[in-house]
């Protein structure tokens, strides 16, 4: 008699109850283990990417109609807060797609998400942690501040809880005090819109791919950045005065 070899052996092992044999177990190959991880990493990018997508058109928006269209700081805030929640309303129109009484879909989503928006513009503009600001000071003057730019402010502290604001409103003694010469055009002194236009944020003590980030972030959204060393190494953001 013939020995039965391990590839018979085998063969009889995965024979399933109706007696025909069913084929070994396979391992993924490298490649596709590969682009399965690909698939994964575009997926969280993807989604990492529509989150962040409604702060960045909120800000970007709202820069946009004060600088080149003119619009008042508030009345352009409002236009990026609509903005904004028409892009909300697109993704929940795209979840829910199978759902047929779009109407009542439209009506509570309106709603909520007009809600949502609306009430993080009027946290961002009226308030800042203390754990974001320097010194009990700059919180007491952060009102003075333009709102486009308190609520960009806010949006970027969602992503950087460390963030923290060392400067806003100057006045001319302050310069001295500081030992730099009297720039009569500093963002720091309140503007003809009644309002400072820029911020100084700390850099020390950070990661300085953080710092990189937080810069590039704040250009994408609109505002204008200068790495100072002024007294101390610091961010200088501002927000332009519209012509």
């Amino acid at each position: 008699m013939d020995k039965i070899s391990q590839k018979d052996i085998d063969w009889l092992l995965n024979m399933d109850k109706t007696g025909v044999a069913t084929s070994a177990p396979q391992t993924d190959s490298p490649q596709k283990k590969k682009k399965t991880g690909f698939r994964i990493l575009f997926g969280l990018m993807m989604i990492i990417g529509l989150v962040i997508m409604p702060f960045f058109l909120l800000i970007r928006t709202s820069v946009l109609l004060n600088l080149s269209y003119g619009w008042n700081g508030w009345l352009a805030l409002g236009g990026g807060i609509f903005a904004t929640v028409l892009l909300l309303l697109f993704y929940i129109f795209f979840l829910f797609r199978r759902i047929e009484n779009k109407k009542m879909l439209l009506k509570f989503s309106l709603g909520g998400i007009g809600a949502l928006v609306f009430a993080f513009c009027f946290y961002g503009v009226m308030y800042i942690s203390s754990v974001n600001a320097k010194s009990e000071e700059i919180r007491e003057v952060y009102r003075s501040m333009h709102p486009i730019l308190r609520v960009a402010i806010a949006t970027t502290t969602l992503a950087d809880n460390d963030l923290v604001v060392t400067d806003i409103q100057r006045q001319p003694e302050d310069y001295a005090a500081m030992g730099l010469p009297l720039n009569q055009r500093s963002l720091h002194f309140r503007q003809e819109t009644g309002y400072v236009h820029a911020i100084d944020l700390r850099t020390i003590g950070r990661n300085e791919f953080r710092n990189m980030l937080l810069r590039g972030s704040l250009e994408i959204m609109g505002l204008n950045t200068i790495r100072h060393t002024g007294t101390a190494d610091h961010l200088h953001v501002s927000l332009s005065v519209a012509d």
